[in-house]
Protein backbone atom coordinates (compact mmCIF):
# COMPACT_ATOMS: atom_id res chain seq x y z
CA UNK A 1 0.00 0.00 0.00
CA UNK A 2 1.38 3.44 -0.74
CA UNK A 3 2.13 5.91 1.71
CA UNK A 4 -0.03 8.47 1.83
CA UNK A 5 1.75 12.23 1.23
CA UNK A 6 1.91 14.60 4.15
CA UNK A 7 -0.13 17.97 3.85
CA UNK A 8 2.74 19.88 3.47
CA UNK A 9 4.44 17.41 0.41
CA UNK A 10 0.64 17.90 -1.10
CA UNK A 11 1.20 22.02 -0.43
CA UNK A 12 4.19 22.10 -1.93
CA UNK A 13 3.08 19.83 -4.88
CA UNK A 14 0.08 22.72 -5.35
CA UNK A 15 2.16 25.59 -5.13
CA UNK A 16 4.33 24.01 -8.07
CA UNK A 17 1.70 22.98 -10.66
CA UNK A 18 0.22 26.24 -9.91
CA UNK A 19 3.28 28.73 -10.35
CA UNK A 20 3.13 26.42 -13.59
CA UNK A 21 -0.10 27.02 -14.36
CA UNK A 22 -0.25 30.93 -14.17
CA UNK A 23 3.47 31.66 -15.40
CA UNK A 24 1.75 30.24 -19.08
CA UNK A 25 -1.30 31.21 -18.74
CA UNK A 26 -0.66 34.46 -20.29
CA UNK A 27 2.48 33.06 -22.28
CA UNK A 28 2.85 33.96 -26.26
CA UNK A 29 5.24 31.21 -27.58
CA UNK A 30 6.75 31.18 -24.31
CA UNK A 31 6.81 34.50 -23.53
CA UNK A 32 5.45 36.11 -20.92
CA UNK A 33 5.54 39.62 -19.36
CA UNK A 34 6.26 40.98 -15.50
CA UNK A 35 3.07 42.24 -14.54
CA UNK A 36 4.50 45.02 -12.79
CA UNK A 37 7.54 46.04 -14.78
CA UNK A 38 6.61 44.50 -18.12
CA UNK A 39 10.34 42.86 -18.51
CA UNK A 40 9.72 40.29 -21.24
CA UNK A 41 11.25 36.76 -20.78
CA UNK A 42 10.51 32.78 -21.31
CA UNK A 43 7.60 31.68 -18.61
CA UNK A 44 10.54 29.32 -16.98
CA UNK A 45 12.78 32.35 -16.20
CA UNK A 46 9.64 34.04 -14.62
CA UNK A 47 7.98 33.86 -11.26
CA UNK A 48 4.54 33.57 -9.74
CA UNK A 49 4.06 36.63 -7.82
CA UNK A 50 1.44 37.01 -5.50
CA UNK A 51 -0.52 40.18 -4.15
CA UNK A 52 -1.41 39.30 -0.86
CA UNK A 53 1.20 37.01 0.50
CA UNK A 54 1.27 33.17 0.16
CA UNK A 55 0.53 33.05 3.79
CA UNK A 56 -2.79 33.74 3.27
CA UNK A 57 -4.72 30.32 1.97
CA UNK A 58 -7.83 31.88 1.13
CA UNK A 59 -5.80 34.13 -1.39
CA UNK A 60 -2.52 31.96 -2.22
CA UNK A 61 -3.90 29.82 -5.00
CA UNK A 62 -6.20 32.79 -6.14
CA UNK A 63 -5.80 33.50 -10.05
CA UNK A 64 -6.54 36.92 -9.81
CA UNK A 65 -4.48 37.12 -6.73
CA UNK A 66 -1.58 35.57 -8.93
CA UNK A 67 0.50 36.66 -11.64
CA UNK A 68 3.44 36.62 -13.49
CA UNK A 69 6.39 38.52 -12.15
CA UNK A 70 10.30 38.52 -12.69
CA UNK A 71 12.24 38.06 -9.77
CA UNK A 72 13.66 41.61 -9.65
CA UNK A 73 10.13 42.69 -8.22
CA UNK A 74 8.94 39.59 -7.09
CA UNK A 75 12.04 39.12 -4.66
CA UNK A 76 14.02 42.39 -4.93
CA UNK A 77 11.87 45.25 -4.92
CA UNK A 78 9.11 42.57 -2.91
CA UNK A 79 6.09 41.85 -4.82
CA UNK A 80 6.08 46.01 -5.82
CA UNK A 81 3.02 45.55 -3.99
CA UNK A 82 1.11 49.22 -4.70
CA UNK A 83 1.88 48.80 -8.78
CA UNK A 84 0.43 45.21 -8.56
CA UNK A 85 -2.65 46.64 -7.11
CA UNK A 86 -2.84 49.18 -9.19
CA UNK A 87 -2.40 47.17 -12.28
CA UNK A 88 -4.96 44.52 -10.96
CA UNK A 89 -7.53 47.35 -10.66
CA UNK A 90 -6.79 48.13 -14.29
CA UNK A 91 -7.18 44.72 -15.63
CA UNK A 92 -9.81 43.37 -13.51
CA UNK A 93 -11.92 46.31 -12.95
CA UNK A 94 -11.61 48.72 -9.78
CA UNK A 95 -11.80 47.51 -6.41
CA UNK A 96 -10.35 44.21 -7.53
CA UNK A 97 -7.27 44.57 -5.35
CA UNK A 98 -9.44 45.83 -2.47
CA UNK A 99 -11.03 42.56 -2.74
CA UNK A 100 -8.38 40.71 -2.97
CA UNK A 101 -6.70 42.42 0.63
CA UNK A 102 -10.03 41.45 2.39
CA UNK A 103 -10.44 38.13 1.02
CA UNK A 104 -7.10 37.50 2.28
CA UNK A 105 -8.15 38.09 6.05
CA UNK A 106 -10.45 35.80 5.93
CA UNK A 107 -9.79 32.49 7.35
CA UNK A 108 -10.50 29.20 5.00
CA UNK A 109 -10.15 25.48 5.53
CA UNK A 110 -8.74 23.36 2.45
CA UNK A 111 -9.46 20.16 3.26
CA UNK A 112 -6.08 17.85 2.05
CA UNK A 113 -8.58 16.03 -0.50
CA UNK A 114 -9.71 19.46 -1.84
CA UNK A 115 -5.70 19.97 -2.17
CA UNK A 116 -5.26 16.68 -4.22
CA UNK A 117 -8.06 18.00 -6.78
CA UNK A 118 -6.56 21.70 -7.53
CA UNK A 119 -3.38 19.57 -7.89
CA UNK A 120 -5.42 17.42 -10.77
CA UNK A 121 -7.45 20.64 -12.18
CA UNK A 122 -3.86 22.45 -12.58
CA UNK A 123 -2.12 19.77 -14.12
CA UNK A 124 -4.91 19.39 -16.49
CA UNK A 125 -4.97 23.39 -17.67
CA UNK A 126 -1.03 23.09 -17.56
CA UNK A 127 -0.98 19.54 -19.93
CA UNK A 128 -3.65 20.91 -22.04
CA UNK A 129 -3.20 25.09 -23.17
Amino acid sequence: MAKKASRSKVIKQLDSVFSKYIRQRDAVNEIATCFTCGKRDHWKRLQNGHFQSRKHYSTRWDETNCQVQCAGCNVFKYGEQFLFGQNLDVKYGLGTSNELYLKAKKTVKISTVELQDMIKHYKYLVDNT
